[in-house]
């Protein structure tokens, strides 16, 4: 089936390599849109979306931008009108997948066009800058895919000839095999994890909510995770909500690389989306392994999960911050939600003799979290392990009290 694929760039400056994609994209059978990004220079051929469209969908022309004399401002409105175009072409169904290639402008505004399109719908940047630090992780959408544009700011050669034919199949593949979401689906209940070594309640909850009719989705809180799952949210994917690892939260209140953003574990509440929240996997800050400690870290248990990543155990002060902030979080909620905090143990690496054993700090959450939240959120003190079947026990009768079965 032909699929329409989006070719955004500046095709002022990189029209060959524009040309390049189109003509590989369209010899696998499928029609390549080239979306012309740039301002100021001649286009050697004719886009099928040109500059002026882009700006004029951005609410001004394009001799209006230009006028500005200023780069990053002429190219944030032209990354205006880039996202409502591909939003419109979505809408419609003209749009099966986008590939951008660029700098760092070129870039900057892909992103922005990334990041508005469903979760789900193809999406791939070609840039120097792939990968790069300069790429903040906020900015980055939950399945976007990259490529490092190697030997490619200017001109065609054998070197960047590859990078493109690689990126043409790439996006045809990740189009022809993209259909839209079902309506006929099962409803989703979306649940959050650290994995089997750390967490192991989903070996109850997951048979348990199946049985209960619910497609079970399960995110892996290491950042990205916890980004798609307030996506998916926001955009009515998601039913019901488990939201049992909530490192991401503890993670970004404390400062680590690894973040989910301001926002974590507020979407599901405002959006009035049942939940159910356990503080689990507070116990641990994670850091790089492959990074020097900072030296206030010093002396700090620290349990090493593999080369990528490490948690240091968090003091009890910080897991009172974490209460407050996250009943904060919660008090936001206009929909039923309850809270499970297991006093036992908050992951596998909290238990006696374990790197994050303790116990004080678990009392300490406890108390800072109930002073902070407001009464109609249930809160329960369960004397077990977070990993003990009683704890997944007691999730399933409070899912049970707030979702209904499915025929």
């Amino acid at each position: 089936m032909l699929k329409k694929i989006v070719v955004i760039g500046t095709v002022d400056t990189k029209a060959d390599e524009i040309k390049y994609l189109k003509q590989k994209i369209e010899d696998r059978g499928h029609y390549a849109l080239v979306m012309d990004i740039g301002v100021l220079g001649k286009t050697p051929f004719e886009p099928e979306i040109n500059n002026r469209q882009v700006a004029e969908a951005s609410g001004v022309s394009l001799d209006e931008i230009a006028a500005y004399n200023d780069e990053d401002k002429a190219m944030q409105k032209m990354a205006e009108g880039a996202v409502n175009l591909c939003m419109d072409l979505y809408a419609n169904g003209d749009l099966d997948g986008v590939l951008a290639i660029g700098g760092t402008m070129g870039t900057d505004l892909a992103l922005d066009v990334m990041a508005v399109l469903p979760l789900g719908v193809p999406k791939l940047i070609v840039s120097s800058v792939a990968f790069s630090h300069l790429i903040p992780p906020e900015r980055i959408c939950a399945d976007l895919m990259m490529v490092l544009w190697a030997g490619g700011l200017w001109g065609l050669n054998s070197i960047c000839n590859q990078v493109l034919n690689s990126a043409a199949g790439a996006i045809s593949g990740a189009a022809e095999v993209y259909t839209r979401e079902e309506e006929t689906r099962s409803p989703s209940v979306a649940v959050t994890s650290l994995g089997q070594s750390c967490c192991r309640y989903l070996n109850w909850l997951k048979p348990g909510l199946e049985e209960r009719g619910y497609e079970v989705v399960v995110f892996h809180t290491v950042g990205m995770g916890g980004r798609a799952l307030e996506s998916l949210i926001a955009n009515g994917r998601i039913n019901a909500l488990l939201d049992l690892s909530a490192v991401e939260v503890s993670d970004h209140a404390l400062g680590s690389i690894v973040s989910a953003g301001e926002s974590r574990m507020e979407t599901a509440g405002k959006m009035g989306i049942p939940q159910i929240v356990a503080p689990s996997c507070i116990d641990g800050y994670d850091v790089a392994t492959w990074q020097p400690l900072p030296p206030r870290f010093s002396g700090r248990p620290l349990h090493v999960h593999n080369r990528l990543i490490s948690a240091l155990s968090t003091t009890k002060e910080e897991k009172a911050m974490v209460g407050n902030v996250m009943a904060e979080k919660l008090n936001k909620s206009v929909g039923p939600t309850a809270v499970v905090i297991p006093l036992q143990g908050l992951s596998e690496w909290d238990r006696p003799g374990s790197d994050l054993y303790d116990p004080e700090g678990i009392i300490a959450f406890a108390e800072a979290f109930k002073d902070k939240i407001k009464p109609e959120i249930k809160v329960i003190e369960l004397d077990a392990h977070l990993n003990d079947k009683i704890f997944s026990d007691t999730v399933l009768s409070l899912f049970d009290e707030m979702m209904p079965k499915v025929p």
